[in-house]
């Protein structure tokens, strides 16, 4: 089913994992709300300007698409677009909800060890384990936010790679095989009342249902906290 789309990425780094997004989404590209040639030039305006016209493009879009690259978090943009796409916009008595969001790692040389690991848990479950340094405040507290009962494995603790989290982060070689399937979960998981997006800019408390699972404890390492979830 085509939706319409914003795609957040840091553009020095991340343009070419943007275009092959856009190419991959085959016909529902023409549903694309991002930049394209005709957009205006948002370099020589101002910080208001440009806010508007990001604000014009994702209004009305259903997903919202974060190229998670390494620098991404160097970008003046990508964290405030996050929050805008979580937000619920009214323009003339007609409200656009909060976005679906999608985190599409991309690959470096081939791969997605500077944030991926994959391990063998104790109870042979083969999870995978980001390390959440690089990603945004308003990313990670949209990590891991379903309750406890929902849990992949109860026995290792560990998360649902599509069910688990608000904002669930896929390899780019993955996305680009299906990215309808991998929209169409996001949107599940919207719909899913005891998951509910944090919008950590403009409130720092974060909205999910309790019980919701500590997020403190042996899964925290200073700034390089690790969380795990099947893949």
């Amino acid at each position: 089913m085509a939706r319409k789309t914003f795609i957040s990425y840091k553009h020095s780094e991340a343009q070419s994992t943007r275009d092959a997004i856009v190419k991959a989404l085959g016909d529902d590209a023409t549903y694309y709300q991002g930049e394209t040639s005709d957009s205006p030039d948002l370099n020589d305006t101002s910080t208001e300007n440009i806010k508007k016209v990001l604000r014009d493009m994702m209004y009305d879009t259903s997903v919202t698409i974060v190229v998670v690259s390494p620098n991404f978090r160097q970008s003046d943009w990508i964290d405030w677009e996050i929050e805008y796409c979580l937000k619920e916009m009214t323009r003339k008595n007609r409200t656009s909800r909060s976005n679906g969001v999608l985190g599409v790692i991309q690959a470096v040389n081939g791969g997605y060890d500077w944030l991926v690991k994959r391990v063998t848990k104790l109870d042979g479950c083969t999870v995978r384990q980001i390390d959440e340094s690089p990603l945004y405040r308003i990313v990670k507290e949209n990590r891991y936010n379903r309750r406890v009962a929902d849990l992949a494995c109860e026995t290792c603790n560990t998360y649902d790679q599509l069910l688990g989290s608000y904002i669930s982060l896929i390899d780019e070689v993955n996305f680009m095989a299906n990215p309808e399937k991998y929209i169409e979960s996001m949107l599940v998981r919207f719909a899913t009342v005891d998951l509910l997006p944090a919008s950590v800019l403009a409130a720092p408390a974060v909205r999910c249902a309790a019980p919701c699972r500590p997020r403190t404890g042996a899964d925290e390492a200073s700034s390089h906290r690790l969380m795990a979830e099947i893949p």
